[in-house]
């Protein structure tokens, strides 16, 4: 399994990283400061780190520094607020392999840190997956069950990606709300179960299960 290295003080944003993160078969590290993050860069053992900019102590750009100047070659993507172009260029041309912008969605981290990894393996990704009939090409973002193709809106299409992910798993609508829709999402949405029916619509009425009081699973 793949070892990532959190770099990031908003307790809440890692959080909800780290949790993502896991559910997707990652093992996590999580440190609020830049000097924990550099001792333990150093170290090696982390096929990529997500580096917050605005760490105390050291800031994400003298991390990156030091790292790139010690010819550490860990991926790092930094993470920098949505206003923050002049951090982004900083950050790539001192060294950071990718950036994300505050808010964001996992979805978003979850395929930027997989093609990162990817890189470094040179392992392929899988590019259809396949649950019981019902499959979902990554490609083309289409879906094909009994024999038909479905078209699926964005939001769809990630949610029904994190259920071929985690199948027979139940899904708490937390869990779902913030993966699909961010960790700024409502709590109290009811938008989940919205997206949910609108996607038995598409897929069948029996392919997502409710398991009252917890959540939804797919088969």
């Amino acid at each position: 399994m793949n070892r990532i290295l959190i770099a990031e003080d908003e307790e809440r944003i890692a959080s909800f990283i780290e949790k993502g993160l896991r559910a997707n078969g990652f093992v996590t590290t999580t440190v609020g400061d830049g000097t924990h993050a550099l001792e333990l860069t150093r170290q090696g053992g982390f096929d990529l780190v997500i580096l917050d900019i605005g760490l105390p102590g050291m800031d994400g750009f003298e991390v990156l520094t030091a790292l790139r100047a010690e010819k550490v070659p860990t991926p790092v993507i930094i993470l920098t607020a949505r206003d923050g172009i002049g951090d982004t260029v900083a950050g790539l041309e001192g060294g950071a392999d990718d950036y994300m912008t505050k808010p964001f969605r996992f979805e978003e981290l979850l395929a930027r840190v997989r093609l990162r990894v990817r890189a470094g393996e040179a392992v392929p990704e899988v590019s259809v997956l396949t649950v019981d009939g019902l499959s979902l090409d990554l490609r083309t973002r289409r879906a094909q069950t009994g024999g038909r193709t479905v078209d699926l809106t964005a939001r769809e299409y990630v949610l029904l990606e994190l259920f071929l992910r985690h199948p027979g798993q139940v899904l708490a609508r937390e869990q779902i709300l913030s993966h699909v829709w961010g960790y700024d999402f409502d709590p109290g949405s009811n938008i989940v179960d919205v997206y949910v029916r609108a996607l038995r619509k598409k897929i069948g009425a029996d392919a997502i299960v409710t398991v009252r009081g917890m959540g939804y699973r797919l088969g």
